[in-house]
């Protein structure tokens, strides 16, 4: 079967493969950056929210589960799904869009495909995705934002549901993707792929008025998204062995003082260099370019970039804050 992927246009590949400056999407050999690579920066340095684009990889190669995921996106049915026909159904309508994308017969083939090529993994019958913006963006927008993504992107190739969601802070919209298309090519979902879709999905939130950004989270000085709290509540659960094993392991190696550097630290650390060469050359060429008060921003942005660490640096660091914490308490 065919396999669709992406390729990204030269304005797309990231300005910061930063980490490359001189190649990927540096400035062409005058060295003069683009007006959207300015614009790229000016977001960046000036912390314009991020858009988040994620691939949900688990269950989606059968079809009951990709039924009971519509149920779930749909809250069962009182949550109204849009689809790439512009149709607004309501209920428990999975199977029925199953049945009306025929992925049966999708999965009737894949099943005599995989009797050719036992022991491979099954392909995906549909592709759960999720766009998401930080609290405080309209939903409507957001909303919006998929909408228009969804139809340059897909009409009249893959078939896709969508649905926003509005109970947790921050605004997100549930989209399921057919993985095979009309004309029988199969999508095949990339780093470049989600990298374009981010940058499509930004690029259409700003034109309908929201500040969006979409960067690699490296170019950020990011090593990635802090979820310290979250680890702590699913120790207080128990709903997590290996997490509460790992704080349990950190927390012994703080107090014989001897906590143990992750191999990981070393690449993180190296990183960051590579990400710093980055922006200090950029610095330059805003310099050079009479983009002062640009180039003051980016060095303001370096500095306030935060010490990489890994998670267990991160697990290391929540648990002597909150032996701080307490002790405060003790002492008031």
């Amino acid at each position: 079967m065919p396999k669709r992927t992406f390729r990204l246009p030269r304005e797309e590949i990231p300005l910061l493969d930063i980490v490359s400056l001189g190649r990927g999407g540096a400035p062409e050999a005058g060295g003069r950056l683009t007006t959207e690579q300015v614009e790229q920066i000016r977001r960046t340095v000036q912390r314009t929210p991020e858009v988040m684009v994620k691939v949900l990889g688990r269950n989606s190669n059968d079809l009951k589960a990709a039924a009971r995921h519509f149920d779930y996106i749909g809250r069962k049915g009182e949550l109204e799904l849009e689809t790439d026909d512009g149709d607004r159904l309501q209920g428990r309508v999975g199977e029925s869009l199953l049945e009306d994308w025929d992925l049966d017969i999708d999965d009737a083939r894949r099943q005599g495909d995989l009797k050719a090529t036992a022991g491979r993994k099954p392909p995906k019958l549909v592709h759960k995705l999720m766009f998401s913006m930080p609290a405080g963006t309209p939903p409507a927008k957001v909303l919006a934002a998929v909408r228009i993504f969804a139809r340059d992107e897909f009409a009249l190739q893959h078939r896709y549901a969508f649905v926003l969601h509005t109970d947790e802070p921050h605004p997100h919209v549930h989209v399921v993707l057919k993985a095979v298309s009309e004309q029988g090519v199969r999508l095949n979902i990339r780093k470049a792929t989600l990298r374009h879709w981010r940058s499509e999905f930004a690029r259409n939130l700003r034109l309908l008025g929201v500040s969006a950004n979409a960067t690699e989270r490296a170019v950020r000085g990011e090593s990635r998204v802090n979820k310290i709290d979250a680890v702590f509540r699913a120790e207080q659960r128990g709903t997590s062995t290996f997490v509460r094993n790992r704080m349990e392991l950190t927390a012994v190696e703080l107090v014989r003082g001897n906590l143990r550097r992750e191999s990981g630290n070393q690449v993180l650390q190296q990183t960051m260099k590579d990400v710093v060469a980055g922006w200090r050359a950029l610095d330059e060429i805003l310099s050079g370019e009479g983009q002062r008060e640009l180039a003051a921003d980016v060095r303001r942005f370096i500095e306030a970039m935060s010490v990489p660490r890994t998670d267990k640096e991160r697990i290391a660091l929540a648990l002597l804050q909150r032996v701080d914490q307490r002790r405060m308490n003790m002492s008031r």
